[in-house]
C-alpha cells in the first residue's frame, strides 16, 4: 500500500532537496535544476509545510540541512535514482520488462551469451541486461532479478533452477609436455594457477585424486580467461573447466597435464530470490532455460 499522499513530496522538491545537500548551496542547487535561488527556498518550505518538519538551517543568506533532514535525504536519493532507472528500462523496452541477470563472465561469454538471441527471437518483449558478480550477493540489495550461480546450493534465500554440472581437467601447454607429470607428486611439485574465487580447487582435485594437500601457492587470477592466457604460455598448469578448454586441447595449444578420473567442484545454477514475487520476464528466461536443456542445446 501506497503512504498517504500527505507524506510523499513533490518530486521538484526532492530534487531541490538533494542538490542542496550534495552541493552545499541553494545557489549551486538552483544552477544545477535551471531555477532561481528564491524557488529552491519555495520547493524546500513547501515540503517542510507538508512533512510538519524543519529539514533546513537558515543563517546569513545560506542554506543547511539540519541532522535529520540529511538522514531523509539520503533516502530520497536512493528513490530518486530508483525512479530514473525505472524510466530508463521504459524507454529502452516500451513493449514489455526487463531482466536484470548476473552473471559469471566465463560461462556467460561461453555458455549463455551463444544462445541469448534464441531468447530475444522467442521472447522479443524482454530486455536481458547483464553485470558480473563473481560470488553470491544479497539480493534486497543489489539491482539483480536472478544470477548464474556456481557451486553447490548454499545460496541462502533463493530458488534453483540447476543449468550444468562442471567438469574441471588439469591442462598446461605442450611446451610443459605432461609426460612431465608423471606422478601427482611431481604435479604437485608444477607451478600451479589458482581462480581467487575458487582458492581450495587444486586442494580439493588433488584429494578426489586419493592425496591429500595442503598449502599449495602460486599466481592469482581474478578471470578463466586471463589464466587460459597465461596457461597456453607456459606459465604453468591451470585446473579449468573442460567447456572452456575444448577448442584449446583440440587445437593443441593445450594438453592435459594428467588422466585421472574426471573432477566435478560444482554445478552452475539459475537462482532468484524466494522472497519476492517472481517478474514475468524472470518466469519467461527461466522456462526458456528450461527448454535448452530438455533440448540438449550443446555447448
Amino acid at each position: 500500500m501506497i503512504a498517504p499522499r500527505r507524506f510523499l513530496p513533490s518530486i521538484s522538491s526532492l530534487l531541490a532537496l538533494e542538490a542542496v545537500d550534495r552541493l552545499g548551496s541553494a545557489s549551486a542547487a538552483a544552477a544545477e535544476l535551471s531555477l532561481t535561488q528564491s524557488a529552491i527556498s519555495r520547493q524546500l518550505k513547501t515540503m517542510e509545510d507538508q512533512l510538519g518538519v524543519q529539514l533546513i538551517e537558515r543563517s546569513q543568506m545560506r542554506l543547511h540541512l539540519t541532522p535529520a533532514a540529511k538522514d531523509y535525504v539520503q533516502t530520497a536519493r536512493s528513490a530518486v535514482q530508483e525512479l530514473a532507472q525505472a524510466a530508463l528500462k521504459l524507454k529502452a523496452n516500451p513493449a514489455g520488462g526487463s531482466l536484470n541477470l548476473s552473471i559469471l563472465p566465463a560461462f556467460g561469454m561461453h555458455w549463455l551469451a551463444p544462445r541469448l538471441q534464441d531468447f530475444a527471437r522467442r521472447h522479443p518483449e524482454v530486455t536481458v541486461n547483464l553485470g558480473t558478480r563473481l560470488k553470491p550477493f544479497d539480493f534486497a540489495s543489489e539491482p539483480f532479478d536472478a544470477a548464474i550461480h556456481f557451486g553447490q546450493q548454499e545460496w541462502a534465500g533463493v530458488h534453483y533452477l540447476p543449468i550444468m554440472r562442471e567438469e574441471v581437467l588439469p591442462v598446461c601447454a605442450p611446451m610443459s609436455t605432461a609426460a612431465d607429470f608423471g606422478s601427482l607428486d611431481t604435479l604437485h611439485s608444477a607451478p600451479l594457477l589458482h581462480l581467487d574465487s575458487r582458492p581450495d580447487a587444486w586442494e580439493r582435485w588433488f584429494e578426489m585424486q586419493g592425496q591429500r594437500v595442503t598449502g599449495l601457492q602460486g599466481m592469482l587470477f581474478d578471470q578463466f580467461s586471463t589464466m587460459i592466457q597465461a596457461t597456453i604460455h607456459g606459465l604453468g598448469v591451470a585446473l579449468l573447466p573442460s567447456y572452456l578448454v575444448q577448442d584449446d586441447l583440440r587445437a593443441g595449444r593445450l594438453v592435459q597435464a594428467w588422466h585421472g578420473p574426471g573432477v566435478s567442484l560444482g554445478s552452475y545454477y539459475l537462482v532468484w530470490p524466494n522472497d519476492r514475487t517472481t517478474p514475468e520476464p524472470l518466469r519467461s528466461f527461466r522456462s526458456w532455460i528450461d527448454s535448452q536443456l530438455k533440448t540438449g542445446a550443446s555447448l
